[in-house]
């Protein structure tokens, strides 16, 4: 029996009979859902504009001018802060740091879960034990207070957020890589992997894991929106990154003190907040109901 025979491809065939009719529903369910074709408009723009904000920003967003406090208007369509400082700019650019961070934290949480929960429902014995009671410990404690105690105990900046906010999601990814990888592992592909004396570790990576991707990949899509939103509130809170680095968090918290003299220093950093990570929850659902992972959980 050639390697071929049980390849990646295959894996997939074996755990999803029928890959073209789930394209085929992939993009059925997309042109029927109206909340996730806004929820990829919105995000599409956010990534356009973190791409772009160098070039789309009207100032520098760090630039402190005379015109303190005014509101929107041709010249600053957002309008100022209490520095005189263009606030589209400064959301601009803040996109690029909080998309970034958000992203960034969870390739790092997802990798290092996955790998921790595939090796647990893999190995089975004192290695899933070992592995499952510290997940067990790291779930005991709210994400967003595991990412406070580590920034507050490395410090702050923005490697340290993102180490922060990474470590505080290898939880989620671990569970459900443990639990796809407990329901896998006695399919016959994998049965035929063993016979053929394939390593466990490309069994897990090349044969298990391509099998496990639906699920993980529902995770990923929603945990970017906790992200986004742990770390403005990290920033909000004055632990996240440099006091000179625009993000939605600091520069709310840079405005809160004048928000009732000029309701914008508040509405349009949040509302910048707000439709990421509710188009990115749009996207989770869709994603969730395309590829039935309540049933593969």
């Amino acid at each position: 029996m050639s390697d071929s025979l049980i390849s990646p491809d295959d894996t997939a065939t074996a755990a999803d009979p029928m890959p073209t009719r789930r394209r085929s529903r992939l993009r059925a369910s997309l042109a029927n859902d109206r909340k996730a074709q806004f929820g990829l408009v919105v995000l599409g723009l956010f990534l356009f504009g973190m791409v772009f904000a160098p070039w789309l920003s009207p100032y520098d967003p760090n630039a402190m001018t005379m015109d303190m406090m005014s509101g929107p208007s041709l010249g600053h369509p957002l309008g100022t802060d209490d520095l005189g400082r263009d606030l589209l700019s400064r959301i601009l650019h803040g996109t690029q740091i909080s998309l970034f961070i958000g992203i960034s934290t969870v390739l790092i949480a997802l990798v290092i879960g996955v790998a921790l929960g595939l090796i647990a429902g893999y190995s089975g014995g004192w290695i899933d034990l070992v592995i499952m009671r510290y997940i067990d410990l790291q779930w005991a404690f709210p994400n967003f207070i595991i990412a406070v105690y580590l920034v507050a105990v490395f410090g702050t900046g923005l490697v340290n957020v993102i180490v922060a906010i990474s470590l505080a999601f290898i939880d989620d990814f671990a569970r459900v890589a443990r639990s796809m990888t407990l329901s896998l592992r006695q399919e016959q592909f994998v049965d035929a992997a063993r016979t053929m004396g394939f390593s466990n570790a490309r069994i897990l990576f090349r044969h298990i894991l391509p099998s496990a991707m639906a699920p993980i990949i529902v995770q990923g899509t929603v945990s970017v929106s906790y992200a986004i939103l742990g770390e403005a509130t990290l920033s909000f809170l004055g632990l996240g990154v440099e006091a000179t680095t625009p993000t939605w968090g600091l520069i709310l918290a840079d405005g809160r003190g004048f928000i009732s003299q000029a309701w914008w220093l508040g509405v349009f950093p949040g509302l910048a907040i707000m439709l990421v990570v509710l188009s990115i929850n749009f996207i989770g659902d869709w994603l969730r109901d395309v590829f039935d992972v309540r049933e593969s959980l």
